[in-house]
């Protein structure tokens, strides 16, 4: 943390809190627009005098507009939330902890969400930090490809539409589970390149398929173009699960999942199951990326967060397929705790 935010802190502690309550606010708006300030007190668990006052002050500085229908963030103070982005980390020391797994994990960069967001509003930030880093990444002749899941879906929502039309194309990176169609990755590379100004080629296939069936299926016309532009994808942005989830996500009975979590199963990423060590212990038959494609890649991009993925992106993330990972703070805090670190909170109190 650099020497101006310890002086702050020192003398006007009272800075952090406030500072972080209304970033908390402004974000809460903008997730939540139009919205009341009743509402608005209830999801962030604050009286409404305090957030009248905060909204005096952001209706002051133009960032904001207070309607019948309810609050709105302006462009000025959505352009102000990203530069407060920025700020809270500084204050949170963010980029330390950056620093620190990049080490960890042995993988070009780290981007962190700071743990002053709410719980609830995580997937979101991550998110929104995954579609401001893919947009800024993206550059005329890319191949985008993408996975499904939570996660991704919440980057393709959070994703803002290009004033202009892009040479780009977005592909899925797999078959789909059969799952919710928001969450499936045909709906999320389709809206992401819509929301780029580019083109999308879908891949209407069951990820999961049976080996005997897969060698025909993929002769389909439509199917082999996908395939064809797949394997030519620079760019991946993909999630990683927890063994347990992924696994009953895929269809696996009770005993198969069991048996996987005894033979060590931690964390999955595109139908590979490792173990703590890194170590594949198991692999399901599929269609599209596989993990020896993603060496392939110029630029992979995996996006995961909550506590409850720590052991799974350990196991799962490494310099050998990734580039960037996106998760948020509390998530490094508990990586770097089981890996012998110390994730201290140099804040202070």
């Amino acid at each position: 943390m650099n020497k101006l935010f310890k002086i702050q802190q020192k003398i006007v502690p009272e800075i952090v809190k406030t500072a972080q309550q209304r970033y908390n606010i402004l974000r809460g708006i903008y997730y939540n627009q139009p919205i009341g300030r009743r509402a608005l007190a209830k999801i962030l668990g604050l009286s409404e005098r305090t957030i009248r006052n905060d909204l005096e002050f952001f209706e002051k500085n133009a960032f904001i507009t207070i309607t019948p229908a309810g609050t709105q963030i302006t462009r000025i103070g959505e352009e102000f939330l990203i530069e407060l982005d920025e700020y809270i980390k500084e204050l949170r020391d963010i980029s330390y902890l950056e620093n620190r797994l990049e080490n960890i994990l042995g993988i070009k960069k780290v981007k962190l969400v700071n743990g002053a967001v709410p719980a609830g509003d995580l997937k979101a930030e991550i998110g929104r930090m995954a579609s401001q880093l893919l947009q800024q990444e993206i550059k005329n002749g890319d191949i985008l490809a993408v996975t499904g899941g939570t996660t991704l879906a919440q980057v393709a929502a959070e994703m803002t539409y290009s004033a202009e039309s892009r040479d780009v194309t977005v592909v899925p990176g797999r078959g789909g589970l059969g799952e919710d169609v928001e969450i499936q990755a045909n709906t999320i590379a389709a809206e992401i390149a819509k929301k780029l100004g580019g083109s999308y080629h879908l891949l209407h296939i069951p990820d999961n398929m049976a080996e005997e069936n897969i060698y025909h299926i993929t002769k389909e016309p439509t199917i082999k173009k996908t395939l064809e532009i797949l394997k030519r994808a620079n760019i991946l942005i993909h999630g990683v699960g927890t063994a347990k989830d992924m696994a009953g996500r895929r269809g696996m009975d009770e005993k198969e999942i069991n048996d996987l979590l005894n033979a060590g199963a931690v964390g999955e990423a595109f139908g590979f199951y490792f173990n703590s060590r890194g170590e594949i212990i198991y692999s399901t038959t599929s269609v599209g990326l596989n993990l020896d494609d993603l060496q392939a890649i110029n630029k992979v991009i995996v996006v995961a967060g909550g506590e409850n993925k720590a052991e799974a992106i350990i196991s799962a993330v490494s310099p050998k397929y990734q580039d960037i990972l996106i998760t948020d703070e509390i998530t490094a805090r508990k990586i770097i705790s089981l890996k012998g670190g110390e994730a201290e909170d140099r804040l202070a109190d």
